[in-house]
C-alpha cells in the first residue's frame, strides 16, 4: 500500500517546490506520475530500478550531485537542508528512500539538470517522453500514460488529458 496521491501532493510535492522556489506549471502534476509509476506511490520504495518515490538510482543520485548540485553552492545547501543530518553523511541513498521531501527535491533537481522543459499541463504523452528520458530510460511511455490516467487525472478534477 502506497502514499495517497492528494496527501503527497498536498504534503509533499507541493511544499517541496515552494521551497525549493521551484513551481512551473505542471510540476505537481508531473512528479505525481513519476511517483505513481516508479513506485506505485511509495508501495515499493526500493528495487532494482532504484530508490524511494521516484527510483533513483545511486548512480542517478551521485551523477546529479557531481554534475549539477555542485556548481550550484546555494541550490546544492537547500536540497542538502533536506536531508537529515547523519543519515545523509553515513548512506545518502537510504535518504531517497525515507525522506520523502528530500526525494522529491532531488527528483525535481534531475528534471531540472536534463534542460527539458515540461510540456503543456494536459500533454501527457510528453509527460511520458520527458518520464522516460530522465527516469526511466527503459520504461515504456504506456505505463507512465496509466498511471497519470489512474492516479493524477482524478486529482486535477478530470481534466482533458491531451493523449
Amino acid at each position: 500500500m502506497g502514499i495517497a496521491a492528494s496527501e503527497l501532493r498536498r504534503y509533499v510535492i507541493r511544499p517541496t517546490l515552494i521551497y525549493l522556489g521551484r513551481q512551473p506549471p505542471g510540476a505537481e502534476a508531473f512528479l505525481l506520475a513519476v511517483a505513481a509509476s516508479q513506485s506505485a506511490l511509495g508501495a515499493e520504495l526500493d528495487s532494482q530500478r532504484g530508490h524511494g518515490l521516484y527510483g533513483i538510482s545511486d548512480a542517478l543520485h551521485y551523477q546529479l550531485w557531481d554534475g549539477y548540485l555542485a556548481k550550484d553552492p546555494d541550490l546544492a545547501s537547500l536540497v542538502r537542508g533536506l536531508a537529515s543530518q547523519h543519515a545523509f553523511l553515513t548512506g545518502p541513498d537510504l535518504e531517497l528512500t525515507v525522506n520523502l521531501r528530500y526525494s522529491t527535491a532531488i527528483a525535481w533537481m534531475m528534471v531540472e539538470a536534463s534542460r527539458l522543459t515540461l510540456p503543456p499541463e494536459g500533454d501527457v504523452k510528453g509527460m511520458a517522453r520527458i518520464w522516460r528520458r530522465i527516469f526511466q530510460p527503459r520504461g515504456r511511455t504506456d505505463d507512465f500514460i496509466a498511471a497519470w490516467q489512474t492516479v493524477v487525472r482524478p486529482l486535477f478534477h478530470g481534466e482533458p488529458a491531451i493523449l
